[in-house]
């Protein structure tokens, strides 16, 4: 019985884990919109001709998109291997 008791709580545990992966992932999807929003916002608002550039931030911006995407890259596998083993 304790066993069965542990099996449970693991699978209690891993399941909270599952939950907690797949939430994470949706917020970061949620803030690579947004940056992915801000930088097309962004482009569109330039006018070089007129002194209007943004490319630093423009810049930066693109580079929290791709850490974005790495961490949710992350994360999709480690889902993965959570639920092939759950």
């Amino acid at each position: 019985m304790n066993q069965t008791m542990t099996s449970q709580s693991a699978n209690g545990s891993e399941s909270q884990l599952i939950e907690a992966t797949e939430h994470e992932i949706e917020c970061l999807q949620h803030e690579q919109a947004a940056v992915q929003a801000e930088v097309k916002l962004l482009l569109m608002e330039e006018n070089p001709a007129n002194g209007v550039c943004y490319h630093e931030r423009i810049f930066h911006l693109q580079q929290d998109n791709l850490r974005l995407d790495t961490e949710i890259q992350f994360l999709q596998a480690k889902l993965r291997r959570l639920k092939s083993t759950w």
